[in-house]
């Protein structure tokens, strides 16, 4: 039974009177920050491998860096959820991105497992400040309509991010022990010149907290925001789709490097083009979400038909224990990499449908619930594959989990007490 609170499509806020073009340009910042943040974030995966040469760890060691970087997201999203509600978003977004792109600097500098340790949960704290922050701002500037296409340019500067960062290594990197190190000190500078953009574009009250008198679609309590069902649904959703998707950005260079027999420069090479199709597959899905808008259905049918669809595709790892490496193995890779990111852009959506008013603290409540349940599974995992040698296991039920997160969605979600596809235009953007 649908909990009774306001129809998300029943009054819907303004947003702030701006051109189309500048509201597009701020999602493209937007983008920006997303590359950075994952820049910062994959760098240390794409040289695992000579991480634990270097520091000799064992698989398992290797999942514990991610699991405190996970454990330490998990909290950064519940602090910075809450702050994100209450704080003007002009100064807190680039206050967390100048602290991690300081935690991605200071990793260079790392010395024993423990400094690596510390290093990564700061990290993993503050760049949990950029989903409340941005998530935020593309609620505010866009109409449920066009939300989940501005989710898409959002989250698509995370497979960017992921393309780019192989690259730069592969300049940076030589036969050195420790040159792995210039390229995170390089990238954490990076953050400098987002900061500065920012702050020239958004002026004044543009992304200030909502006036307690202003009206607002969804649950206006907080309480009531996540004890509805639609929340506890997103809740499972948003675990399950993490836990396939970080299972491949975590662990995919291993796979390529010591379960399929990759040289470094090929796997990196592999990298480039797997996130390039992550990329695709994340543009893609709010492309087709607005196109089948257009066509008649309900923004909340199109947009779940477009996560099924992503769900199909990362199933496609069932195929992973026969395909040895080459072109068979890449296609279904490239196949899987569009539909582990293609669901983000929807999840996002759905989850800017529940409180207008606690944007901030739901987005950071659903993140710290993925964080804490997916952060452990690293170790398990690496575990796994010190006990059997077989990275194909943990990626095959990482691949199916979306599959589930489809059904739960489709059961639990309901209908919309009125088609999205009605609610009034605003005539700016």
């Amino acid at each position: 039974m649908t909990p009774s609170v306001e129809s998300p499509t029943a009054a819907v806020v303004e947003p702030p009177s701006q051109t189309s073009a500048w509201v597009w340009f701020v999602c493209g910042i937007l983008l920006l920050a997303s590359t950075i943040n994952y820049m910062d974030r994959q760098t240390l995966s794409t040289v695992s491998k000579r991480i634990q040469d270097e520091f000799h760890l064992s698989n398992q060691q290797y999942g514990q860096l991610e699991k405190v970087f996970g454990w330490a997201f998990a909290a950064g999203a519940l602090v910075f959820g809450f702050i994100a509600d209450r704080v003007n978003i002009r100064w807190l977004y680039p206050a967390v991105l100048l602290m991690w792109s300081l935690m991605g600097f200071l990793t260079g500098w790392a010395e024993t497992f423990l400094q690596l340790l510390w290093c990564r949960m700061l990290l993993g704290l503050f760049e949990a400040g950029h989903w409340p922050c941005a998530l935020k701002t593309t609620q505010r500037l866009l109409p449920s309509s066009k939300r989940t296409l501005g989710n898409s340019v959002l989250q698509s500067g995370t497979a960017i991010g992921a393309i780019l960062t192989p690259l730069i290594l592969r300049f940076m990197l030589t036969e050195a022990e420790g040159s792995w190190r210039p390229a995170f000190q390089a990238i954490g500078l990076i953050g400098i010149g987002w900061v500065i953009l920012w702050l020239s574009v958004i002026r004044g009250s543009e992304l200030a907290p909502l006036p307690d008198s202003a009206p607002t679609p969804g649950a206006t309590n907080f309480f009531v925001a996540i004890t509805q069902r639609r929340f506890l649904v997103l809740v499972a959703v948003v675990i399950l789709i993490n836990a396939c998707y970080h299972a491949y950005r975590v662990w995919l260079p291993l796979f390529l490097q010591k379960g399929r027999g990759y040289e470094e420069r090929a796997a990196l090479d592999f990298l480039f083009w797997f996130y390039i199709a992550n990329d695709v597959g994340c543009i893609t899905a709010g492309i087709l979400t607005a196109w089948l808008h257009k066509r008649g259905w309900t923004v909340h049918h199109a947009r779940l038909v477009v996560f099924g669809g992503c769900a199909v595709l990362t199933g496609l790892c069932v195929l992973l224990p026969w395909l040895p490496a080459g072109s068979g193995l890449l296609v279904v890779m490239l196949l899987l990499s569009a539909g582990s990111l293609g669901m983000f852009p929807c999840y996002y959506a759905f989850s800017q449908e529940l409180s207008t008013k606690h944007q901030g603290k739901v987005t950071g409540l659903l993140g710290t619930f993925a964080w804490f349940f997916v952060a452990p599974l690293h170790e398990f995992f690496g575990w796994w594959v010190d006990q059997t040698g077989r990275y194909d296991h943990g990626l095959i039920l990482a691949g199916l989990l979306p599959l589930i997160a489809t059904v739960i969605i489709l059961i639990g979600w309901g209908h919309d007490e009125a088609p999205l596809s009605r609610e009034a235009q605003p005539s700016t953007a």
